[in-house]
């Protein structure tokens, strides 16, 4: 996740768009990966995606099974979470993973300047009525929201969040084990490891 230090002023509304910028960057290139690949490839480009990281983490078949344990194993897998956005973005669902990650972002802000600035941005992209990436929260949510972006905290989309989290761990999540692209990924690592 990017890195959420306070910017000089002139730059701050800029933050969330160019978050989204690296986001939807990163899941385009996955993604023609995953459209070009399957299988072994499948896995090797998405090995090569994250080689730049610091991080000596490196895809398993042990690591992929763990991510049927619970949607929270997902997501705190670098691999997992990429596939599971890359599998929402196939079904255009994605604008829930996008929510969940932008206020698990916007928790970190600890300018206030800044934490009502991206509110705004926030409430506009995902929480009005026929915004661009409008989540599905009840009507009473919204307005509380509404409400609460007037002067926001750190919690003010607590609420929406675990909704949306709740809506993927019931229906998207299920969906995702059943898929292709979680299956391949099982058989071909399970081939792998009896190779040895």
């Amino acid at each position: 996740m990017p890195s959420l230090i306070v910017e000089p002023l002139n730059t701050q509304h800029f933050i969330m768009d160019r978050d989204d910028r690296k986001r939807n960057k990163n899941m385009d290139a996955f993604m023609y990966f995953l459209s070009l690949h399957s299988g072994k490839n499948f896995m090797c480009r998405l090995q090569c995606m994250f080689s730049h990281s610091s991080s000596s983490e490196r895809l398993s078949l042990e690591d992929t099974q763990q991510w049927s344990q619970s949607l929270e194993r997902l997501l705190e897998s670098k691999y997992g979470l990429a596939t599971f956005r890359n599998f929402l973005k196939s079904e255009y669902s994605d604008e829930n993973i996008e929510f969940w990650l932008t206020c698990e972002d916007y928790k970190k802000i600890k300018s206030s300047f800044r934490m009502s600035s991206r509110a705004k941005k926030i409430y506009e992209q995902y929480i009005k009525a026929e915004s661009p990436k409008e989540i599905n929260i009840d009507y009473h949510t919204r307005e509380q929201i509404k409400r609460n972006v007037k002067t926001p905290t750190m919690h003010c989309f607590d609420d929406a969040q675990k909704m949306v989290y709740g809506l993927m761990e019931r229906d998207s999540y299920p969906r995702f084990l059943r898929s292709d692209i979680y299956r391949t990924l099982l058989e071909n690592l399970a081939a792998d490891a009896t190779k040895g």
